[in-house]
């Protein structure tokens, strides 16, 4: 389980706080989706979530960030990465410029958290399959697409197994198959136990992919609920944030007086 109780951030330099009095709870196997408008919060919000801030980037903290149990202030960095992994919109922020193939960029996470090699061959191959990068396994990482460089970051996140995954618009540079692809492996690795926050301006994917949804606004949760609650509501016009197609449907037909249970029963047919 991760836990913020009560948190409020501050950046280093700056007077006022960035995130305000934020309680939030992910447990074990559990998709929860981050949406909000630019500037809300998302970012910071997975920084602290992901105990980058303030450990590694300075700023001031209030409240408490606990990993299974364990405050994360009392985690050394490399204790810290093995419970929690932080991805990024930008894949080349974690690209680490030292490995000659796709292979070995998935690789070195394993490899600095000490694991024996046949384990951390066994995980990289196991991410490569996820991800269905096969193909580039061979290829120099720095000659890659935005799109292939981002499901090669997604898979080197993978390949560590942590307990939690925080994500920052991870599909962002993705085209449709390729975001179903990820939304796929990142069930999966659901199901196996690991906790995922999720930040993403594609509703749609959240949608489809998590169980609970946080909407953020200038530091504050403003909406917390069960997915189809949170995008049936009303209010997220008011944050700029599209709902997902399901959602508009069902307005829309509930809009014109149809029976919203016509709207399910045809986009369940749909999906079939």
């Amino acid at each position: 389980m991760l836990q913020l109780s009560g948190v409020s951030y501050r950046y280093a330099g700056y007077s006022n706080e960035v995130l305000h009095d934020i309680d939030l709870r992910l447990d074990d196997g559990e998709i929860v989706g981050l949406i909000g408008p630019n500037e809300a919060g998302k970012s910071t919000l997975c920084l602290v979530a992901s105990g980058l801030a303030p450990a590694s980037i300075g700023g001031s903290l209030r409240g408490s960030l606990t990993l299974d149990g364990v405050p994360a202030t009392g985690l050394a960095t490399h204790e810290l990465a093995e419970r929690v992994v932080v991805g990024f919109q930008n894949p080349n922020t974690q690209r680490s410029g030292i490995a000659a193939t796709v292979f070995e960029e998935i690789a070195l996470g394993p490899m600095n958290l000490g694991l024996p090699v046949d384990e951390t061959v066994e995980r990289t191959r196991e991410a490569v399959a996820r991800l269905r990068l096969g193909e580039l396994i061979r290829r120099d990482p720095q000659r890659l697409s935005g799109g292939q460089a981002q499901l090669v970051g997604i898979a080197s996140l993978l390949a560590m197994q942590p307990r939690h995954v925080i994500l920052d618009e991870p599909t962002a540079q993705l085209d449709p198959a390729g975001t179903r692809l990820v939304g796929e492996a990142l069930r999966s690795l659901a199901g196996s136990g690991t906790s995922l926050l999720i930040a993403e301006h594609k509703t749609d994917l959240l949608d489809g992919l998590c169980s609970r949804i946080l909407a953020i606004d200038s530091g504050r949760i403003v909406l917390d609920g069960p997915t189809a609650t949170v995008f049936d509501d009303p209010r997220l016009a008011a944050l700029g944030v599209e709902p997902p197609a399901r959602a508009r449907l069902v307005r829309a037909f509930r809009d014109r007086a149809i029976e919203v249970s016509v709207v399910e029963d045809a986009l369940a047919g749909a999906a079939s």
